[in-house]
């Protein structure tokens, strides 16, 4: 690209250097010629306006004298009637300018100067506009190859940049050039590069979440099978059968969740549901893992809740929540459920040592882990809750205490007042009592 660029450019140089310098030359050698002609012209009509005046004054007419007077330093023949031809200067050879002139006398003076020196004149001129136009040539060089630099290395480093983003190195440049074209074609690759990085940072995190969440439920369904295996009661065999079941629906929500996340964190399907089913699940489910590293898992709190959310996304945050305390906390988990206004909490403490002070306001950012682990199960969570319109904050470091917000529909005290007698084995109280 470098060669035909600067091929075309010394090209058109070239192409304007001819049409114009031929036409300066035809131009300054007729210019020059004409000058010649006239001054040869003029010197004859001075020749013979001074011999005209030498003979009506009766002066003597000589070369000599007509030398001196006109500073003639051309040859000049002096033809007058009735005398010898005078000559001044020396007679030129070859072919001459001449310039002849006629008196009141009848008198004829012709001057000649030598073609030559015209040609010698003509030959400097030629000189001169052969130089510019070598400089012409030579600037236009300089140009073409700065120009084929400044337009050849931006199409070189577009085409790395291109070849690199081809290669799996997403990273944008940033790089601009000045010319516009090239610009835009390099806003274009950093836009492209910006695109496939957060491509690959999806499918990067979606495997990573995947690996993080399907851990504990894959563990879970082991665990059921393995008591599948070992036991002859058939009884047995069906609970763990419809535990496992659970399971594989959970686990296909998770996978489903996660798949919906990747396409679009913001979207949720939230909708009304009963909190302690979720959470009565969640301790169901762990209680095996707490049991076999001898600890405790209770609940308590506020019953009767209905929370809006996804149930599915629920339950992986309380799962995330309640494992991150099986593996960095200590002693007895705390799962309590509350009522603040219009939402609904969730709180998960431990008799650990707590969050340290470095890393709390971190917590939830990927690959911060207090411990040697993956780091991605607090911020997966908290992606989880966003999710649904809820959020996740550590409300105490000293001991943890982790907490779900969530939305929650408030039920009317009539309604209340019917769950809690239904829930105590009175259906004929269904009425709220009468405040006095």
């Amino acid at each position: 690209m470098r060669r035909r660029l600067i091929n075309s450019t010394l090209a058109v140089v070239l192409v304007v250097i001819a049409v114009f310098g031929v036409s300066l030359v035809l131009v300054e050698t007729r210019t020059i010629s004409s000058s010649a002609q006239e001054s040869v012209d003029s010197e004859a009509l001075r020749l013979v306006s001074i011999v005209d005046s030498r003979l009506i004054g009766g002066e003597p007419v000589n070369p000599d004298i007509l030398a001196e007077q006109s500073g003639a330093k051309r040859y000049a023949l002096i033809e007058i009637p009735g005398r010898a031809p005078i000559e001044i200067g020396e007679r030129p050879t070859g072919s001459v300018i001449r310039g002849t002139a006629e008196g009141e006398r009848d008198e004829t003076v012709t001057v000649e100067e030598p073609r030559s020196s015209v040609t010698r004149e003509v030959g400097r001129s030629l000189l001169i506009i052969g130089g510019v136009a070598l400089l012409a040539v030579i600037a236009a060089v300089l140009l073409a190859v700065r120009q084929a630099n400044r337009l050849g290395s931006p199409l070189t480093d577009l085409a790395e940049t291109a070849e690199r983003l081809g290669s799996g190195d997403p990273r944008p440049r940033h790089k601009r050039y000045g010319v516009p074209e090239l610009d835009r074609v390099a806003d274009v690759l950093d836009a492209s590069a910006e695109r496939i990085a957060r491509m690959l940072t999806a499918e990067r995190r979606l495997a990573a979440d995947a690996s993080h969440q399907l851990r504990t439920p894959l563990t879970a369904l082991s665990m059921r099978l393995e008591e599948i295996t070992v036991t002859d009661d058939l009884e047995t065999v069906k609970e763990e059968a419809s535990i496992a079941l659970a399971q594989v629906e959970r686990l296909t929500d998770v996978v489903e969740r996660l798949l919906t996340n990747s396409r679009d964190p913001r979207t949720g399907s939230a909708v009304t549901f009963d909190l302690d089913e979720v959470v009565k699940q969640q301790l169901e489910e762990w209680r095996p893992a707490y049991r076999s590293a001898g600890r405790a898992i209770v609940c308590s709190g506020r019953q009767g809740m209905r929370a809006v959310g996804t149930p599915g996304a629920v339950a992986q945050v309380l799962a995330a929540l309640i494992e991150n305390s099986l593996m960095h906390g200590g002693g007895t988990v705390a799962v309590r459920t509350r009522a603040t206004g219009n939402q609904a909490v969730v709180e998960v403490t431990d008799e650990g040592p707590g969050v340290p002070a470095d890393l709390g306001a971190r917590i939830f950012e990927r690959t911060i882990s207090g411990r040697n682990s993956t780091g991605i199960g607090l911020a997966v969570a908290r992606d989880l809750a966003e999710a649904d319109g809820g959020r996740l904050e550590l409300l105490q470091q000293h001991p943890p205490v982790f907490a779900l917000f969530l939305s929650r529909v408030v039920r009317s005290r009539k309604d209340q007042f019917r769950k809690d007698h239904l829930r105590k084995g009175d259906p004929h109280k269904d009425d709220p009592p009468t405040v006095r």
